[in-house]
């Protein structure tokens, strides 16, 4: 097609661009040239010396090409692979419990609250703006047991332009606040309507997925059940696993007719190549391989696992497994929304295991970043469609100023000397905040700063 017949570029970007491949977890390219369509796709991505020639073949003028600062860099958006929107309504607080008191003392009681659409509202709204403000452009999130406030998160996620999982959680147990639970026939048939419901809204990126809460919360007949909902309406499934030990204990002493915690998962059919698992601090060795066989993934979430004394995921024995594994924030049980602390928290994480001689080394920063960009987008099942800048994938991204007004850190001229930009790179991702995170994209659309419609 000739240039003339071209429809319009949405954006032409030129400057440096950070972010991951399978090869390489993170590459630093200044100089290059991004365009991106109508549709939101990445359609060239090429050195800046290639400009005359891409300017022809695609029809744009030198007037029409964004450029950026010498200091300014775009990356990825930030993948969130578990996150607990009500519990948004308490996050900073609490964390002074384990997971099982945790749960019973705080989040349940909260979550009861969401019966009432008018405060699931106004949480909904503000963890949105607060997570995407500070650059999670993917969010996997679990709402509560409510069919219609669980229906208006995904559509206030849709509103503000976030890529998002939103589910509706399951729970047909629940001894410690019996009144927040389902019975079993109606956990299903109220799965079954926000499914429908939310396929026949048919948002652009936001989906649903089936969100049995876990074992102890749900019988093998609700569990069985999601998992034929699930293959049914080909969605994916959400969970956790082998977050706490007298968690782990509690589903052996539950269900012990199955190997394992894994195994209650696997043979009520919910451990499939679209399954996304949060913690996973305890899976053994064997559960591990077949986390790998049925393709599902784990969500690292090492905030929490600090915060209410949980555990360590052992993150390289994970990936020696080959099993696919991104990063996730798990509000409330961790304090912060931001993906940047949970990149954080990740490296003190690998620290602590190799303090204690359980590993011989300790991830890299750019591992780790990887593993908040383009492993997430794995876990997800959605590396095809964003994760980082090739050619045909949507543009998740966000516009890095490192010398953003009343920025957390300083820069120096050595920062700016040897490896183009790497220092300046590492101190946003250990020091930065949502103030340097100046704009961010969904799809090539800009969602922040946010509209006055918004």
């Amino acid at each position: 097609m000739c240039a003339s017949l071209m429809p319009p570029l949405a954006h032409v970007f030129k400057g440096t661009f950070v972010h991951s491949t399978w090869t390489c977890p993170m590459e630093v390219l200044p100089d290059h040239l991004l365009g991106v369509n109508d549709s939101g796709k990445i359609v060239f991505f090429e050195q800046a010396s290639q400009q005359e020639k891409l300017a022809k073949e695609w029809g744009f003028k030198s007037s029409e090409i964004r450029e950026l600062s010498i200091h300014e860099f775009f990356m990825p958006g930030l993948v969130d692979t578990h996150i607990h929107a009500p519990q948004y309504a308490f996050a900073g607080c609490n964390v002074d419990l384990p997971l099982l008191e945790w749960l019973n003392k705080y989040t349940f009681p909260t979550e009861l609250k969401f019966r009432k659409i008018e405060f699931a509202e106004e949480v909904y709204t503000r963890v949105v703006r607060r997570t995407l403000k500070n650059g999670t452009t993917t969010a996997c999130y679990f709402g509560t047991i409510h069919t219609d406030s669980s229906l208006l998160l995904a559509e206030i996620t849709d509103k503000f332009g976030q890529r998002a999982f939103v589910g509706k959680v399951c729970m047909d147990m629940n001894p410690s606040v019996p009144e927040y639970k389902e019975t079993t026939t109606d956990s299903v048939k109220e799965t079954e309507r926000f499914i429908i419901e939310m396929l026949q809204k048919n948002y652009p990126r936001v989906k649903p997925i089936v969100t049995p809460r876990f074992s102890l919360s749900c019988t093998e007949t609700l569990m069985s059940e999601l998992g034929d909902l699930a293959q049914a309406h080909n969605l994916h499934i959400q969970s956790h696993i082998s977050e706490n030990r007298d968690e782990v204990k509690a589903v052996k002493e539950l269900f012990p007719n199955y190997k394992n915690y894994t195994d209650v998962y696997d043979r009520n059919k919910l451990l499939t190549n679209k399954t996304v698992m949060a913690h996973g601090c305890y899976l053994s060795d064997e559960e591990l391989k077949v986390f790998y066989e049925r393709g599902a993934s784990i969500s690292h979430c090492p905030n929490s696992n600090f915060s209410i004394c949980s555990g360590f995921l052992n993150v390289q024995n994970v990936m020696k497994h080959k099993v696919k594994i991104g990063l996730g924030t798990d509000v409330a049980g961790g304090y912060s929304a931001s993906m940047l602390d949970a990149i954080r928290r990740t490296m003190m994480t690998s620290s602590a295991l190799l303090i204690n001689k359980i590993n011989e080394q300790r991830l890299t920063l750019k591992e780790v970043f990887r593993l908040a960009t383009l492993g997430g987008s794995q876990a997800l099942g959605l590396d095809n469609e964003i994760g980082n800048f090739e050619v045909g994938k949507e543009f998740d991204a966000l516009l890095i100023n490192p010398k953003a007004t009343d920025c957390p850190f300083d820069l120096f001229s050595s920062d700016f000397s040897g490896n183009i930009l790497e220092a300046v790179i590492q101190k946003f991702l250990y020091l930065g905040d949502d103030r340097n995170i100046e704009e961010v994209y969904v799809g090539g659309k800009q969602v922040v700063p946010f509209s006055s419609s918004v």
